[in-house]
């Protein structure tokens, strides 16, 4: 994998991230709809459309989907469950603390992931954008709590839990596709099956719980928009960003999410973050800065080219 290549691949996923980091202004503004409704809305009818625009490239690559089914199933129960644990522990815990452990914990389940299927060891680099990036999202959850965020928490400690039950799935759906792209699926193909299979999973779920989207127009709309714009859209850069750069880089790309989220409640909805927050999110762009700014390739004695050490190799694309 070229420099350009991991380049692009961490650019979508930032944009991917961004696009996440929406959802908390959005769903907002639809009070009314409960965390379940809102999280089966977002990845059910995204993942949905994630297979109806794929379905040229599952036809194409059916062969290879039908040898690795047991791959595209782990993925979709990882995407069914991920948004209901997610939404449910920013519920149960509060938002800063149901977001800070799903997606502060999610690199390093992704990375336990990949150094017990794949083998992978983690460089030096990764482990200190890891770092940065979880230390600038824990500086900004606990300033968002301190802010009165989390004072009507019910239950932390099963919100918890939720939470590293979100960070574990959105690591293993993460993983599963990247697998599934290694293994010589498109990226649509491998997201279009995962998100697809998952969103119909989610389909019981969302006709039990999304009354209160068909009460209001507003809810309607914000519902559509979580499903078409971060989710829709969001995992096409995702899935784009897999093809082309490991499952704990993305996932660790992913801390861009909580910062966005804060930038958005200060600007849209009105929140204070304390400077606390704002050194927070500068360690989140430090982080990214780690990570994804190129670095000079070392030489090896008696060669005239540098040596390129992919850190996967390439995939193809779709």
């Amino acid at each position: 994998m070229t420099d350009r290549g991991a380049g692009l691949g961490a650019l979508c996923v930032l944009a991917a991230s961004l696009l996440w980091g929406t959802t908390g202004t959005a769903a907002s503004l639809a009070p009314a709809v409960g965390s379940l409704a809102v999280g089966a809305a977002a990845m059910g009818v995204g993942g949905l459309l994630q297979a109806l625009v794929a379905g040229s490239h599952l036809r194409r690559d059916r062969a290879l989907l039908r040898a690795r089914w047991p791959v595209v199933l782990v993925g979709a129960v990882a995407v069914a469950v991920y948004p209901l644990a997610f939404y449910t522990s920013m519920r149960l815990a509060g938002v800063a603390v149901g977001t800070v452990v799903s997606i502060g914990s999610a690199p390093l389940a992704s990375a336990l992931i990949e150094r017990v299927a794949d083998g992978r060891r983690l460089s030096p680099r990764w482990v200190v954008g890891a770092g940065l990036g979880l230390a600038g999202t824990v500086l900004l959850c606990v300033a968002r709590a301190a802010g009165g965020a989390d004072a009507t928490a019910p239950r932390p400690v099963a919100g918890t839990v939720l939470g590293l039950l979100a960070g574990l799935t959105y690591a293993l759906y993460s993983w599963t596709a990247h697998r599934l792209m290694a293994g010589g699926l498109s990226s649509r193909a491998a997201m279009g099956s995962t998100f697809g299979l998952g969103g119909l999973l989610l389909m019981p779920v969302l006709v039990a719980t999304g009354g209160p989207f068909l009460e209001a127009g507003r809810n309607l709309a914000v519902g559509a928009y979580l499903a078409v714009v971060p989710m829709f859209a969001g995992y096409l850069l995702f899935g784009w960003g897999l093809a082309r750069v490991p499952a704990s880089a993305a996932t660790t790309l992913s801390l861009f999410e909580p910062a966005v989220a804060a930038m958005l409640a200060v600007l849209v909805v009105g929140e204070r973050l304390p400077g606390v927050g704002w050194f927070g999110v500068g360690l989140v762009g430090v982080c990214l800065a780690v990570l994804t700014v190129p670095v000079r390739h070392r030489r090896r004695a008696g060669t005239a080219a540098p040596v390129v050490e992919p850190e996967s190799r390439p995939e193809p694309v779709g």
